[in-house]
């Protein structure tokens, strides 16, 4: 039983990173439906994104929805002005749901271009260019977090639609 339950133990211990480095079945290093990391060099403007919570224990980002131009690169300055650990990571409705669910089991962190996960007062930067047309989405996938009002819509070139 003793060997079983170290076994266990050791094995999880191993597979720990994987889950903690942000592959999620073949990472994120390559072109995505959202689009792919870019280079500063080309950003052609700056958005800045504050996560906090508010007094009523709303969590949140603000601007609450973002808007891009197919092919735009764009830095996102990312700052946690709350008082509570938060995440921002962008992609399809579809893999931020997937990957939700994967962190309600799990104790993970991302570790991808997509994202970032910063504590109180702490501030990130993520270049990327937004490659394809479509509506997606940006969260914090913290457990409990989401559920109390931290995504929003994330559309490129859905401009006055």
């Amino acid at each position: 039983m003793k060997k079983r339950l170290l076994t266990t133990a050791i094995t999880l211990a191993l597979a720990a990173p994987a889950f903690a480095g942000g592959t999620h079945g073949g990472g994120h290093g390559d072109e995505m439906d959202i689009g792919r990391p870019g280079d500063d060099h080309h950003a052609t403007r700056t958005v800045e994104i504050s996560m906090l919570e508010t007094d009523d224990g709303e969590m949140l980002f603000e601007p609450r929805n973002l808007e891009f131009v197919p092919g735009e690169t764009v830095k996102l300055i990312i700052t946690n002005n709350g008082e509570l650990e938060h995440e921002f990571v962008m992609d399809t409705y579809e893999e931020n749901e997937e990957h939700k669910a994967m962190m309600a089991k799990f104790d993970m962190e991302h570790d991808d271009p997509n994202s970032a996960r910063l504590e109180p007062g702490q501030t990130a930067e993520i270049v990327w260019t937004f490659s394809n047309e479509g509506r997606f989405q940006f969260a914090c996938l913290i457990p409990g977090h989401y559920e109390s009002g931290m995504h929003g819509a994330l559309d490129v070139g859905k401009r006055g639609s």
